[in-house]
C-alpha cells in the first residue's frame, strides 16, 4: 500500500516543523507533501497536492482553521480532517463534530497522541479503499443491481424520445427519484481502460466486467449528498459504460454538478487507478427529451483527444449551443461525423472504408448509389457549414471540385469516391482542429486582457470571467493553465504584485493606498502575499530603490 498524503498547516512555522520532526511517519503510513501557513495558502496546495488527511490549526490569519474546514467537506467530502487548537472551547468542538471532522486536539500537539490517531486513520482509509478494490464485495453489489426492467426504461428513456405522462408512470413505478425538477442533465462515463499504466497492476484490473460497477459505486457515493440523480450501464453505446441522469432543482446548480465530477474524476483515479472521463451534455426541461440531452453528453466525450481523458467534459464548453447541431438517425451517418469532428486519422479511415464498403455489398440501382452518395456529401458539407469553414479553401486543389451537386456527378465510380471522402474528411478535420486551437486561443487572451482591465477590483472571480467567456469555471481552468502554466490564482497574484511594484517604484502612495489600488481590500494581506512572493516587505522594497 502506497504511503498516504498529508498536510500540516499552522501559522507557526517552528510548531509545523515541531511536528514535521517529532513523527515518524513512514511507519504510520503517511508521508508529508507540505504545509501551510494559513487557510488561503492551504486550499491552494490541497487542491495541487491532493492530500489524503489536513491537519490544521484553529487560530490562523486570513482564513481559521474551522472555515478551512468547512470548504475542504464543500468540495472534498471523504478527505479526512484533523483540527488541533490551544483553546479548549466547546463552541470550538461542536463546530468540528458538525463539519464532520475526523479528530479534535489541543495543543501543545502530544506526539504519541498524535501518531495513535495517525494510526486509526491509516486504518480507517484502508478499510474505505479495501471495500471499494474489492472483487468478492463488487461480484455481490453487482447481483445486487438494479432490476432489469428499470435499467430497461432508464436506456430507452435516453435512447428515444418519450411521452411524459409515461414517464411520470415509469419513474414512479420503478422508483427512480427523478421527479419534479427545474431540469434534468444527461451524463455518459468513458472508462479509459486502454490508458490504464502496466506498472501498477490491481486485483481488480483483472476483472475489467467489474470495473464499471466500481466506477458507478463512487459516483453514487459522491453524489448522492449533492443531487437526485439516475446511473446505470450501458454497454450499448461505443464510447461510454455507465449513463445517467441528473435533476437539477433549487439545492444545486449545473455548476456546481461540473466541479462534483471533476473532483469523482480524481478520485476515482486515486483509488482504481484507472481515469474515468465524463461527458456532460446540454440540458432539458422536459425529462422526455432527456435523450437528447444524453446524446450531446456522447458528443463531449467525442471531445476527450483535444481536452484530455480523465477530466469532465461540458458540451457547451467545446460546442456553443447557438451553433446549429447536426442530427442523424444512421449508424453510418452519426460515425462519420463523430470521426471528422474528432480523429484520429485512423478512425477517418475505419469510418470511410465501411462506407464505402457498403456500397461494394449493395445490389441496388444506380439512383439508389446517387442518394447513398449525395447523403454522405452533405453530411460534410453541413459540417463545414456548420463551423464556417470555406469551402473553396479546403478543396482548392481537389480534381472534383468543392460544388457538391458536381462531386455527385463526377464521384459515381466507387474507387472515385472513395479517394474523394477520404481527403474531404481528412482535410475538414484538420479545419476543425485548427479553428477548435484558435478559439480557445483567442478566449485565453481575451481572458489575460480581462484581467489586465480588472485587476484593481478585489472581488474579480473565475466565475467572473466565464461569465463573459461563456465557459464553466472547470473547463477555464483547464485551458487556462494549460496556455499559461499558471493557475488563474497565481496569475492573477502575479499581475497584481506586479503592479504593485510599479507603484512603489514610481509613486511615494502609502502601503494601503497601493494594496487597495491593486485589488487588496486588507493592507497585511497585501503585504503577507508580497513578502511571500519577493522576500521583504513593500515597505522593504520601497526603501531599497535607489535614492532611497
Amino acid at each position: 500500500m502506497d504511503l498516504y498524503r498529508i498536510i500540516l498547516v499552522d501559522d507557526e512555522e517552528e510548531v509545523r516543523k515541531s511536528i514535521i520532526r517529532k513523527i515518524d511517519w513512514q511507519s504510520v503510513g503517511f508521508t508529508v507533501v507540505g504545509d501551510a501557513e494559513n487557510g488561503e495558502d492551504a486550499l491552494e496546495k490541497i487542491e495541487n497536492l491532493e492530500p489524503d488527511v489536513v491537519l490544521t490549526d484553529i487560530r490562523m490569519p486570513y482564513m481559521d482553521g474551522l472555515t478551512l474546514a468547512e470548504k475542504i467537506r464543500q468540495k472534498y467530502p471523504s478527505m479526512k480532517i484533523v483540527i488541533f487548537s490551544g483553546y479548549d472551547d466547546f463552541e470550538y468542538a461542536k463546530r468540528a463534530i458538525k463539519l464532520n471532522v475526523t479528530e479534535y486536539i489541543l495543543k501543545p500537539v502530544n506526539v504519541e497522541e498524535l501518531t495513535a490517531i495517525l494510526k486509526k486513520i491509516q486504518a480507517s482509509l484502508d478499510e474505505e479503499i479495501e471495500q471499494k478494490r474489492d472483487v468478492s464485495l463488487l461480484r455481490e453489489n453487482y447481483k445486487r443491481s438494479l432490476p432489469i426492467l428499470r435499467e430497461q426504461f432508464l436506456k430507452d428513456l435516453v435512447s428515444r424520445q418519450m411521452d411524459e405522462m409515461t414517464v411520470a408512470e415509469r419513474l414512479e413505478q420503478y422508483d427512480i427519484p427523478l421527479a419534479g425538477a427545474k431540469k434534468w442533465i444527461s451524463i455518459a462515463v468513458k472508462v479509459e481502460l486502454s490508458a490504464v499504466s502496466g506498472e501498477v497492476i490491481l486485483p481488480l484490473h483483472e476483472e475489467r466486467d467489474l470495473i464499471p460497477i466500481s466506477v458507478m459505486q463512487i459516483l453514487e457515493e459522491n453524489l448522492k449528498n449533492y443531487c437526485r440523480f439516475s446511473l446505470f450501464s450501458f454497454s450499448g453505446a461505443a464510447d461510454a459504460e455507465i449513463a445517467g441522469i441528473v435533476a437539477v432543482d433549487e439545492t444545486n446548480s449545473q455548476t456546481g454538478l461540473i466541479d462534483i465530477l471533476s473532483d469523482i474524476c480524481k478520485e476515482i483515479r486515486k483509488i482504481l487507478m484507472i481515469p474515468v472521463t465524463i461527458g456532460i451534455g446540454h440540458s432539458r426541461t422536459e425529462l422526455g427529451l432527456i435523450c437528447e440531452s444524453f446524446q450531446s453528453a456522447l458528443d463531449a466525450l467525442g471531445y476527450r483527444a483535444i481536452v484530455g481523458v480523465g477530466s469532465t467534459i461540458y458540451i457547451n464548453d467545446v460546442e456553443p449551443m447557438n451553433t446549429g447541431k447536426l442530427q442523424f438517425t444512421s449508424e453510418d451517418e452519426s460515425a462519420l461525423i463523430q470521426a471528422v469532428k474528432f480523429g484520429p486519422e485512423e478512425k477517418i479511415r475505419e469510418v470511410t472504408a465501411r462506407i464505402i464498403g457498403r456500397m461494394s455489398d449493395a445490389r441496388v440501382h444506380a439512383r439508389q448509389y446517387q442518394t447513398y452518395i449525395l447523403s454522405v456529401a452533405n453530411c460534410l458539407v453541413q459540417l463545414i457549414q456548420q463551423y464556417d469553414l470555406e469551402m473553396d479553401e479546403l478543396f482548392a486543389d481537389s480534381k472534383v471540385g468543392a460544388d457538391p451537386f458536381t462531386i455527385i456527378q463526377q464521384v459515381m465510380n466507387r474507387e472515385i469516391f472513395s479517394k474523394w471522402l477520404l481527403g474531404a474528411a481528412l482535410k475538414i478535420n484538420g479545419a476543425m482542429n485548427k479553428e477548435r486551437d484558435n478559439t480557445t486561443r483567442q478566449s485565453m487572451e481575451r481572458a489575460k486582457q480581462y484581467i489586465m482591465e480588472n485587476y484593481q477590483d478585489p472581488d474579480l472571480s473565475v466565475e467572473q470571467i466565464c461569465r463573459i467567456l461563456h465557459m464553466s469555471p472547470a473547463y477555464f481552468s483547464t485551458m487556462f493553465k494549460k496556455a499559461t502554466g499558471q493557475t488563474y490564482i497565481g496569475y492573477l497574484t502575479d499581475v497584481r504584485l506586479n503592479k504593485a511594484v510599479e507603484l512603489l517604484n514610481m509613486t511615494d502612495d502609502k502601503t494601503y493606498v497601493i494594496a487597495a489600488k491593486v485589488g487588496y481590500q486588507e493592507q497585511n494581506y497585501f503585504s503577507y502575499v508580497f513578502k511571500k512572493k519577493f522576500g521583504v516587505s513593500p515597505t522593504k522594497f520601497r526603501g531599497s530603490r535607489p535614492g532611497n
